[in-house]
């Protein structure tokens, strides 16, 4: 006689319960793709930046003009709604200072719980010189204030949009590329919103990376990481357990990058997507360039190709923004050969 196996009812439940709890990869659908300018109004743009208004409406602002650096760069913006971008317009001008004319760079934009909106960027003749400076608007980019310069030391967000913790505390990730010994380092500004004021965070860094243009993710109410571009074909994430006040376990992970900016979201869901150049830097700084993807994570560390965004034989696709909107959808800003501002939507499932 056969005898029939017994399992226990505590064993079938947990057999249930884990099988059940495993999460599925999610997949990219209703992929949409255009220019935010088909007739760009500068010979170059780049750097784009990317938040949500009211009623789902989008700003997104970059630099543009004769080329990265040139005396005629300024900041320029294009609002999205209906599914339309507006022409673009010049909204920073470069500035005139003792004689001579500085370029504009990297500009952030970032809506705060107050409702204040930032445009933060930076002004100078390279990344070695510039300066960080603001612009504030208390009606969603309808009117601006002045632009404000940032104390002496402070750059304000180098490149990817900030987090604010808590209500008025806002992280910056910020970098600097120094002319004396070529070292690149990476460091976190708080802005406090409600006094005006800033402070530093220095990055806990024993391997001593070479390491710029962090951006967040967001684990929990006190655990943040951030992943920062790098001169080691790798990106390279630290970690902070106190809500942004120390930041520790800098070390590299297994993501391929170009020597390339990326920039990456927390989901509502508390997984996370990434833009990427995953290959390695060429012999010039472009290469590697010609391939941008979207990645997902739940954990930060361990990543997964989502879909590609541009994969070509060559030309430059780069320097990301992404963000996800209330109403979950997902978009991407990039450059695209350095001309247009190109804008992908998706949604997950």
């Amino acid at each position: 006689m056969k005898l029939k196996k017994y399992y226990p009812a505590a064993l079938l439940v947990s057999v249930f319960v884990s099988c059940n709890s495993v999460k599925e990869d999610p997949k990219a659908v209703n992929i949409t793709q255009n220019y935010i300018a088909d007739k760009p109004v500068t010979a170059a743009s780049h750097a784009s930046t990317l938040v949500e208004l009211e009623n789902n409406e989008l700003l997104a602002a970059w630099f543009g003009g004769t080329y990265e650096g040139a005396k005629d760069v300024g900041i320029y913006v294009s609002s999205y709604k209906n599914k339309k971008w507006s022409a673009p317009k010049e909204l920073i001008e470069p500035l005139i200072k003792d004689g001579d004319t500085l370029p504009c760079w990297n500009p952030v934009l970032f809506k705060s719980k107050a409702e204040n909106l930032y445009l933060f960027y930076k002004v100078g003749k390279n990344p070695r010189e510039w300066f960080g400076a603001m612009i504030v608007s208390k009606d969603d980019g309808k009117t601006w204030s002045e632009a404000k310069y940032l104390p002496k030391g402070i750059l304000g967000p180098i490149r990817n949009k900030p987090i604010e913790t808590s209500s008025g505390i806002i992280l910056c990730g910020s970098s600097t590329e120094s002319v004396d010994d070529n070292k690149w380092r990476v460091f976190i500004e708080t802005y406090n919103e409600n006094k005006d004021s800033w402070t530093i965070a220095d990055i806990n860094d024993k391997k001593n990376f070479d390491i710029i243009q962090p951006t967040f993710l967001v684990h929990s109410d006190k655990k943040i990481q951030i992943l920062s571009r790098s001169r080691h074909n790798k990106l390279i994430s630290s970690w902070s357990e106190d809500n942004g006040q120390t930041w520790q376990k800098t070390d590299s992970i297994n993501v391929v990058n170009s020597n390339s900016g990326v920039d990456a979201v927390t989901l509502s869901d508390k997984s996370f997507l990434l833009v990427n150049n995953p290959l390695k830097m060429g012999k010039d700084w472009f290469n590697g360039r010609n391939v941008l993807d979207v990645e997902y994570s739940n954990d930060g560390v361990n990543w997964k190709k989502l879909f590609d965004l541009e994969k070509q034989k060559e030309g430059e696709f780069s320097y990301p923004a992404i963000i996800q909107t209330s109403d979950n959808k997902i978009h991407v800003l990039y450059t695209y050969n350095r001309k247009y501002i190109k804008h992908t939507t998706f949604d997950l499932q």
